[in-house]
């Protein structure tokens, strides 16, 4: 990671070169100052996509996991967190990632580029990185966001937000659909694959859709979202030598080893005892056994280097993916019809996971079964009703805790465990939310202390943690 961001740093120099440029112009001019111009517009991906893998997958995205029992912060910075105390400092950098390395370098590449699939690529990482931004934060610069006649860009509202990240996507699935096909290296995700682009625009769409409890747009939008795993939109990490590490590895490997993990020897998260076959709390079953799961999950605080498992080193992390998909079918399917509608999108992830989906090399020979479901498992007194409630609520929280669990190291768990503290169909989250004292449940991410303090149009001060988002209300 430390040599791909010198991709950001690169094309940041960039931008301040061009606007000195724009403010001189015709001042002692050197003809072998390299201007903005001179750079082919696909340079700009790399490090905006980079930036996107912040959004996705760092600093905050372990802070949602501790506040959904996923994560436990044992020491220091992360020990303070947890115990909800969290300052608008530890959003500085996932902000700046959204409004500098992805909107600027998109942005350049939308405007100034001739290549319909690389601009619908930049469209489809502005909108991942802006959805999820939204989804954090609620309400957020975007409408005037990266426009240069505006200094102080006013706060959309959340829905809003929602709403013009999905038409970015409609607006990136059109410029797709019409583009020719071709190979990008700099596209650090596909390739270049135009297919597999849409698909997890789609996929994404689907995901927005379902965070505003939309579940017949949501359905929608995942038929025709990644169909099978080889889709994936992953980070991946890439030569040990360069330093292009898991995240998750590359924190307890340096600062931070001791302060977050979910197993210290005496106190396992939430989630490992979910899974854990001898556990009370199991979900293991005669039809499902979680013994390898377990071990890949397994995340040693003590550092990075003690861990083979979900954050090995160059173990590649989880975006966009089937098993998102598919469990997005799932439960919207469910809340528009009955078990029957939702069962075949269960149990394709059932089969994926059979066949070691989301193993590694080190895990996939250890024990693990998911067998298919059947309707009657749902019916009151079945294998999944225990508590005779109705059978769609049952296969419902079976949907959620799959969710939980698959999307262990996503923003997904987060996501839900807001969205579903009081659904439509009265489905209790299945799962703990971590809170001090139970009476205070973490809604949001703070807004970054630099926007506060730069843009006259934020609030005066956060909302704070505790403030519900629209969509949560």
């Amino acid at each position: 990671m430390k040599n791909l961001f010198k991709h950001i740093l690169f094309l940041s120099a960039l931008f301040v070169a061009f606007s000195c440029e724009e403010l001189n112009e015709g001042i002692n001019e050197n003809p072998n100052d390299i201007l903005i111009d001179d750079v082919e517009e696909r340079l700009f991906l790399t490090g905006g996509m980079i930036a996107n893998v912040q959004v996705q997958l760092g600093h905050l995205n372990r802070i949602g996991g501790m506040y959904t029992g996923q994560l436990i912060g044992y020491s220091s910075l992360y020990s303070n967190i947890y115990g909800l105390s969290l300052s608008t400092a530890e959003s500085n950098g996932t902000w700046n990632a959204v409004y500098v390395g992805v909107l600027t370098n998109m942005r350049h590449i939308i405007a100034n580029s001739n290549n319909d699939l690389l601009r619908g690529i930049a469209m489809v990482v502005e909108a991942h990185a802006f959805g999820t931004a939204a989804s954090l934060f609620g309400d957020i610069p975007y409408s005037e966001a990266g426009n240069p006649e505006i200094q102080d860009p006013a706060f959309d509202p959340q829905v809003q937000v929602y709403s013009q990240v999905i038409a970015r996507l409609d607006e990136a699935i059109s410029t797709l659909n019409g583009a020719s096909s071709g190979s990008i290296p700099e596209d650090i995700y596909f390739g270049g694959d135009k297919a597999k682009w849409i698909a997890a625009a789609n996929t994404l769409k689907a995901r927005f859709y379902l965070h505003q409890k939309d579940y017949a747009n949501a359905l929608s939008a995942a038929q025709n979202g990644i169909a099978s795993a080889s889709g994936d939109m992953k980070f991946y990490p890439g030569d040990a030598a360069q330093e292009d590490d898991n995240l998750f590895w590359m924190i307890l490997e340096g600062s931070r080893g001791g302060d977050i993990g979910n197993d210290d020897g005496v106190t396992d998260s939430y989630l490992l005892e979910l899974i854990d076959p001898a556990n009370a709390s199991s979900r293991n079953n005669a039809k499902t056994d979680e013994t390898a799961r377990r071990g890949f999950y397994y995340v040693n605080p003590a550092s990075g280097s003690d861990n083979d498992g979900i954050i090995e080193q160059l173990q590649p992390q989880n975006m966009v993916t089937y098993f998102e998909n598919k469990l997005i079918m799932a439960e919207a399917a469910a809340r528009g019809g009955n078990v029957a509608a939702g069962l075949p999108h269960l149990n394709d992830v059932r089969a994926w996971l059979n066949g070691g989906g989301n193993l590694n090399d080190n895990y996939i020979g250890q024990p693990h079964r998911y067998d298919p479901y059947v309707e009657a498992d749902f019916n009151a007194g079945g294998m999944e009703n225990a508590d005779n409630i109705s059978a769609v609520n049952a296969f419902l929280r079976e949907v959620i805790e799959e969710r939980y669990v698959s999307g262990f190291g996503m923003h997904m768990p987060y996501n839900d465990a807001r969205r579903l503290r009081k659904s439509d169909n009265d489905i209790a989250v299945p799962y703990v939310m971590y809170n001090s004292d139970n009476t205070r449940k973490p809604e949001r991410m703070p807004y970054a202390t630099n926007e506060l303090n730069s843009n006259s149009n934020a609030p005066s001060e956060d909302p704070g943690i505790f403030q519900k988002t629209a969509v949560n209300q």
